[in-house]
């Protein structure tokens, strides 16, 4: 039964089991329901074509047959940017949690999440309209929060364009090679940025260049 004013799920899953638990969990929060499930990407749109309603979250695993969850995510960010959608996987590769980011997901939970966590990750989506999780970005959090108290951090040109690259899929190596610097110079870059973000990973990088609109998703 749809609770009246509750927030709407889609959960897009190919492990059936998982999805249906899944389902049966959302359901009992009192703010949520879930619309239907889907197994891949394709069949995530098929559904979204067919029904007249949007989802308000998407809950988006990431290793999917016939189309993954990052093809899903840039499909969505092009053609649905209204929906909040939040990864959630077994895969806590830093690589993959970036590609996810930058593709447009609005947070990234490791499915091995606590009910409770999870219940407050899907509420402080639909509020604030992102969630990131201090299980995926470690230090992440408390480091935006304490930039939020302390004046704006002055970036040089060089550390903005270093910031931009470290966006994308390029290794450190192939970076250096674009700024025309050596892989040593760049290692510079990356630790007075991590010293002067207050951040410690290529992750927290990339949540602040989106934080701060150095970087568009």
């Amino acid at each position: 039964m749809i609770k009246d004013n509750s927030y709407s799920v889609v959960i897009v899953d190919d492990h059936l089991l998982f999805a249906q638990a899944l389902e049966n969990l959302v359901n009992t929060f009192k703010d949520f329901h879930v619309l239907y499930h889907a197994k891949n990407g394709k069949e995530l749109f098929e559904q979204l074509n067919k029904n007249d309603q949007l989802p308000d979250v998407v809950l988006l695993d990431i290793n999917m047959p016939i189309m993954n969850g990052i093809e899903t995510m840039q499909e969505l960010s092009k053609n649905h940017p209204e929906i909040v959608v939040l990864a959630l996987s077994m895969d806590d590769e830093e690589s993959t949690i970036i590609k996810m980011l930058r593709s447009g997901a609005k947070g990234y939970l490791l499915k091995d999440i606590h009910p409770k966590t999870f219940k407050d990750a899907l509420t402080e989506a639909v509020q604030k309209g992102f969630y990131y999780s201090d299980q995926i970005t470690t230090t992440v959090l408390g480091s935006l929060h304490r930039a939020n108290k302390t004046p704006e951090v002055t970036l040089k040109d060089r550390e903005i364009e270093f910031l931009k690259l470290a966006c994308t899929e390029k290794t450190y190596k192939e970076i250096a090679g674009d700024m025309f610097l050596s892989p040593k110079t760049i290692d510079g870059y990356r630790e007075t940025l991590f010293e002067k973000l207050h951040i410690k990973s290529r992750v927290g990088l990339v949540l602040y260049a989106i934080k701060h609109n150095y970087f568009k998703v």
